[in-house]
This record gives C-alpha cells, sequence and structure tokens, in this order.
C-alpha cells in the first residue's frame, strides 16, 4: 500500500534540486534542461525510484524523467538520490517530476520523448477504472503524443490479468507488439540487459513469474 500523507512532503518536493518545478513550461525544451541532445526517456509510475537510478547510472548517454504522482512515494526517491550524492555516485542525467500521466502531451513535444517504461503499475482492477490503468488504449493515445516515430513502450508486471489486458489493448489501439514474454527471467532474449525494480526482485523471488511486452506504433 502506498503511503500517501507524510509530513513535509510537499514542501520537500517543491525544494528540492532533483525535481523539475512546473514542467509544463520545459515542453519541447527538455535538451535545455539536461544541456545536451540524449534522447529522452521517461519512467511513468516510478516508485521510489530504484529502476530509473540504475538505468541512469548505466546509460549516461541518455537522459532520464522519472514520473510520479504520489508526494509520499517521490519523497522516498528523493531522499535516495540525497544518499546516493553523499556516496558520490549521483546520476547528473536523471530528473524526477510529481505530476499526473495524464498531462504528458502538456509537459511533452510530439517526438520528445524516445522511450516510456512502466514497471509493476498500479493494475486498478475494477472494470470500470480500466481507463485509468497505464497500458489502456486512452494512456497509449497519450504516450502516442510525446513519443518519436520509433518510440516504443516497455512494460513489465507479475499480474497476469493486467499483463493480458495490456495485449488486448496494444492491439485494439493499433499499435504493434514487438516482443512479449510470459516469464522475463526465463527468456534469454527479453531479459538480455534486464534492470530490476524492487518489487520485480521481491516478487521473483517469491517465484513469480514476470511478464513483460514492448510495443511500437
Amino acid at each position: 500500500m502506498r503511503l500517501r500523507n507524510i509530513p513535509g512532503a510537499k514542501d520537500a518536493i517543491a525544494s528540492s534540486k532533483y525535481v523539475v518545478q512546473e514542467p509544463e513550461k520545459q515542453k519541447g525544451t527538455w535538451n535545455k534542461v539536461f544541456g545536451n541532445q540524449n534522447p529522452v526517456h521517461i519512467e511513468v509510475g516510478m516508485g521510489k525510484g530504484r529502476f530509473i537510478m540504475d538505468m541512469a547510472e548505466k546509460h549516461p548517454e541518455i537522459n532520464y524523467v522519472g514520473i510520479e504522482m504520489y508526494d509520499s512515494v517521490l519523497l522516498r526517491a528523493l531522499q535516495k538520490m540525497e544518499e546516493r550524492e553523499l556516496a558520490g555516485t549521483l546520476p547528473e542525467n536523471l530528473v524526477f517530476l510529481r505530476m499526473d500521466a495524464r498531462t504528458l502531451p502538456l509537459v511533452f513535444e510530439k517526438g520528445e520523448v524516445g522511450k516510456i517504461y512502466l514497471n509493476f503499475s498500479d493494475p486498478w482492477p475494477k472494470e470500470r477504472h480500466a481507463k485509468r490503468r497505464l497500458t489502456s488504449r486512452q494512456f497509449l493515445e497519450r504516450y502516442n503524443q510525446i513519443l518519436a516515430a520509433d518510440g516504443v513502450v516497455e512494460f513489465k508486471t507479475d499480474n497476469k490479468g493486467l499483463f493480458e489486458f495490456s495485449l488486448e489493448e496494444v492491439e485494439e489501439a493499433g499499435w504493434k507488439l514487438l516482443g512479449h514474454t510470459f516469464d522475463l527471467h526465463q527468456d534469454n532474449e527479453m531479459n538480455e540487459g534486464n534492470v530490476m525494480t524492487e518489487y520485480e526482485e521481491k516478487f521473483s523471488s517469491m517465484g513469480n513469474p514476470i511478464y513483460k511486452l514492448i510495443a511500437g506504433r
């Protein structure tokens, strides 16, 4: 269960140098935020940030934007960044946004994002909430508005129902399924270069299979 109310979280986020405030003002100019022309990859619903921090450290040639809508969860990520800074391992190619993913097209210009990562997203199990799922056709349309022509969405989950729903939505949205697996850690091709999230490590250690798909237009 995600904690949503930690005293001082909003103030910490508002004053953090790791968080871009008023990100809609950066639309079309994210290269200036990072000071280079490297590709921009984003993670929507980054949680405590371990995955995207590890990715940024592993791939300094790519700029990363971590997006989280819950203050208390983003605060944990900020604390981890502070720990990395003290340890001298702070990734310079990573910033965070506190925002609702429904407004992505207001923050990124068409073609400005090269890849979108979705990791262990909230399944929103009730059918009436289907459009809130980050792999719904409604969200795929939002991603379509910001992805580069050859951009892709990579999605990982341990929830089989959500995964099967996602496979159907990719097809219904007119996207192309570029790859998928029902057991990531036993699929050598799909698992090559895989960077695990905290949830992934936890669920896989319990023997749960991890599902992954890659989709493009």
